[in-house]
């Protein structure tokens, strides 16, 4: 779904009060406010992310290559010194962090689980690389001593094989972890319901969030926003449910139109939701950019 018509200016007066709204993050019906990390360079640091105050989760994407024996962490060129402690002073923030998986399938990653055996390899190298595992397996951990949050199924290209058992491998650990919440798992989904890649590992009832991407141009949306979200989140109503918009500038002008457009046509309504999670922002650069959410 994309925003894509100018506005007049006169309608900045009616923008002014949603985005101190937004800033808040948690406040008066907006929800919490999760945002990928790690997509451009120039979007700034974590901990540059985490100190604007207006997310409460961050994706650290991607986990670009998976599931044939081989990882790699894609962070667009950001260095890995420093992440770590900037996990930790976000953490220290209340803020979640978590791992995303996967990407989009033009960013040129491979990933797939083409076995049970596969899916339980990287399950375990999960563990040991970024959540609560233990060090001495041999495994590098990426982020040093820090541990994530939970880990983000942004499954969009191959097959849906295997990714239900991955998610109940992971989910196995919360028995055993030494993180702050357990293992929490969330899913990137594409709009249209209901996302054939991720339909078998939903259905395990074990993803604490969805998050639902109305932006990207999929051709099997043919719902608005609007329902498109509602039928998401009767399906899972055990799963709290994200709208997830871009904040990249579609129009060489501010932002600010899209998120008026946004509340008006889909926030007043889904808000009401008993399972309505809040806004998933793709990405930091863009929100950094383009202030669709955060101020700085």
């Amino acid at each position: 779904m994309a925003f894509r018509h100018r506005r007049p200016c006169s309608l900045l007066l009616v923008l002014v009060p949603l985005l101190a709204l937004a800033v808040g993050s948690v406040a008066d019906g907006l929800g919490d406010v999760t945002v990928f990390w790690g997509r451009n360079k120039d979007e700034g640091t974590l901990r540059e992310a985490c100190d604007t105050g207006a997310y409460t989760t961050v994706l650290i994407s991607f986990l670009r290559t998976f599931g044939h024996g081989r990882y790699s962490l894609d962070l667009s060129g950001h260095p890995l010194a420093g992440v770590g402690d900037d996990i930790k002073h976000c953490q220290s923030k209340g803020i979640l962090v978590l791992l995303s998986i996967g990407g989009p399938g033009y960013g040129g990653g491979s990933y797939s689980l083409p076995s049970a055996q596969s899916a339980a390899d990287v399950a375990a190298y999960l563990w040991d690389a970024y959540l609560g595992g233990n060090s001495n397996t041999g495994v590098r951990r990426p982020f040093g001593d820090a541990a994530l949050d939970g880990v983000d199924f942004y499954i969009d290209q191959g097959g849906a094989a295997h990714y239900d058992e991955l998610a109940k491998l992971l989910y196995a650990y919360n028995k055993n972890y030494r993180g702050r919440l357990g293992v929490t798992l969330t899913a990137t989904v594409r709009c249209a319901y209901r996302d054939p890649r991720m339909a078998a590992a939903l259905a395990t009832g074990l993803f604490s969030r969805v998050h639902v991407r109305l932006y990207g141009g999929d051709a099997r949306c043919t719902d608005s926003g609007r329902y498109a979200m509602e039928k998401w989140a009767a399906e899972y109503p055990g799963s709290r449910v994200f709208v997830g918009v871009s904040a990249e500038d579609k129009h060489g002008d501010t932002s600010t139109g899209d998120l008026k457009d946004l509340y008006y046509g889909i926030l007043q309504f889904v808000e009401k939701l008993p399972n309505y999670g809040g806004l998933m922002i793709w990405n930091r650069y863009y929100d950094k950019m383009n202030h669709f959410i955060s101020q700085s």
